[in-house]
């Protein structure tokens, strides 16, 4: 199960700010792209660990996260 913690400005979620994947935690250093389609909220963020592409679904509001490219 993915949690993220966003920041919401003039929206809900705007950016992601962290997120845990189990029982690991990712602090988002730098959003790198955004996008929205009719079905989901996408994100690619760096991490210190890695690029992740975080997307979340409009219609329940989970998460899911995929690595993109690991640092380490």
């Amino acid at each position: 199960m993915v949690h993220v913690e966003c920041y919401a400005g003039y929206k809900a979620d705007e950016r992601p700010l962290r997120f845990r994947i189990g029982d690991r935690e990712f602090a988002v250093e730098q959003v790198l792209d955004r996008w929205t389609a009719p079905e989901a909220d996408g994100f690619r963020v760096r991490t210190a660990s890695g690029i992740y592409v975080l997307e979340r679904n409009r219609t329940d509001g989970t998460w899911t996260a995929t690595v993109w490219k690991r640092t380490y």
